[in-house]
């Protein structure tokens, strides 16, 4: 039996499609996992054969002034799991990086997160590697589906209320189609290699900026807002971004054997499940 936590997320929930009931789904009511007591007598009664953690603590902004609570999330918590459960995949991000870069991050390139959030997400791989019997981290980005809140839903919500928005340029990355990161999940989970630990990049292919993304969410759902190119200077926020957060797939595809959808074709796949 697998274990998913965080499972009523945007992730939780497309695996749930696709899991069924080969999977016991535990959100926040069903599992702390920030107390250890809990996670451990969870695992005594529910012996599962992987944990796929989706939960986290992902109010990027907040966490600037509420870094507790972010640490116990997202670096507390896959601990704890990794450390009663064994057999964890983990899904982190890729805040992990500064975004100075000028080519797609691999792997093995040197961490270096500019926000609590990036921080906090860092500290939850290190704490998987160290302490699961097999662990798989997914660094992924820009996630979104037809579920819960994400970027998506609030550009189709703002273009069917306004004439026009502004939306940042600058910042450089690829969005992810959540029920193309659960299918590839699903993909790999029987090729694991018991007692490996490795980090892989997930996200779908292509290179865009969130103002290009805005444009197309508005194309695909046949909204007719003008969409405009601002600075991120225009449009502080709490925490920093990083400017560009492409990731190399190559390790992840070559592994697994994996296919990966183009950010269009996914958005596409998305509009139309949120048209159903």
């Amino acid at each position: 039996m697998l274990l998913v936590t965080g499972a009523n997320g945007q992730l939780g929930r497309e695996l749930r499609l696709l899991l069924g009931e080969s999977a016991v789904y535990a959100g926040r009511a069903e599992l702390d996992i920030t107390s250890e007591k809990a996670v451990k007598a969870f695992f005594a009664e529910n012996p599962c054969e992987f944990v796929i953690n989706c939960a986290a603590y992902t109010a990027v902004d907040k966490a600037e002034d509420d870094a507790e609570t972010a640490d116990r999330v997202n670096r507390l918590g896959p601990e704890l799991l990794a450390r009663y459960g064994r057999r964890i995949i983990q899904i982190s991000t890729d805040y992990v990086f500064s975004g100075e870069s000028c080519r797609p991050y691999r792997e093995e390139d040197a961490t270096n997160p500019l926000s609590v959030y990036g921080k906090t997400k860092l500290a939850g791989e290190e704490a998987v590697l160290s302490e699961a019997e097999t662990a798989v981290i997914i660094r992924t980005a820009w996630l979104y589906s037809a579920f819960g809140a994400n970027f998506v839903k609030t550009m189709r919500r703002l273009g069917a209320e306004r004439k026009s928005l502004g939306v940042v340029f600058d910042q450089t990355g690829t969005p992810t189609y959540a029920a193309d990161l659960a299918a590839a999940i699903v993909a790999i989970l029987p090729q694991i290699t018991p007692g490996s630990r490795e980090v892989y990049h997930y996200s779908n292919e292509g290179v865009t900026s969130w103002y290009d993304f805005a444009c197309a969410v508005m194309e695909e759902s046949s909204l007719s807002c003008d969409v405009r190119p601002i600075e991120s200077a225009e449009y502080p926020t709490r925490a920093v971004r990083p400017a560009y957060s492409v990731l190399n797939k190559g390790k992840i595809k070559r592994r697994f054997g994996l296919a990966v959808p183009h950010w269009r074709d996914g958005l596409r796949r998305c509009a139309a499940a949120m048209e159903a």
